[in-house]
């Protein structure tokens, strides 16, 4: 069963090379191949961090468009396609939570009840591979020390700064960039194909 999961995980990620290499040739059908594959996931993301519909939908327009732009610069050595969408998204949403929050005049007359992303319903493999990531993370996130993922958790998942995570945790700052800087390098070697 194990080599099963590896074999699958190193397929998508190959898929996702191909499909970001097409992308960077100009594939308007490789990118929406692989808004269909990551769409969820980088909305799921942006949602939790920015907590509002609307927000999370903007967020996912952002990082797909980011996407298109930055394809031929994507470095396969720094981060599977997965992660840097996923760096994308968490970046992107942040930037629109502190928006937000220095704006909440914005925030006025915003429709909770907006339809999510993605506009297609993914199929059953795509919902497989999506739950497989799923699995993949939750599982390296176990990995880490209980100091560690407590980290992570308000970095990744709120969208705090390092500072503001010392202020919330009492954790001086140097212990905070420490320990995330562990975290993430422990994260990338478990993820890792």
């Amino acid at each position: 069963m194990a080599h099963r999961d590896s074999a699958v995980r190193d397929a998508g990620v190959e898929a996702d090379r191909a499909l970001l290499e097409a992308i960077a040739r100009r594939s308007t059908e490789s990118l929406g191949a692989l808004y269909d594959r990551h769409a969820a996931v980088v909305y799921g993301l942006a949602k939790r961090i920015v907590r509002r519909a609307e927000d999370a939908e903007e967020v996912v327009q952002d990082v797909f468009a980011q996407v298109w732009r930055d394809a031929p610069r994507y470095d396969p050595s720094r981060a599977s396609v997965a992660g840097w969408l996923v760096m994308l998204a968490r970046t992107r949403a942040i930037d629109r939570l502190r928006a937000t929050r220095a704006r909440p005049d914005l925030d006025a007359g915003a429709d909770e009840r907006s339809a999510g992303v993605p506009a297609h319903e993914p199929t059953p493999e795509q919902q497989a591979l999506s739950a497989e990531q799923v699995r993949s993370i939750q599982e390296a996130l176990v990995t880490l020390p209980d100091t560690q993922r407590a980290l992570v958790d308000l970095a990744y998942f709120e969208g705090l700064t390092q500072g503001e995570i010392a202020g919330r945790t009492g954790v001086p700052l140097g212990t905070v960039k420490t320990r995330l800087r562990a975290a993430m390098a422990a994260l990338r070697g478990v993820m890792s194909p």
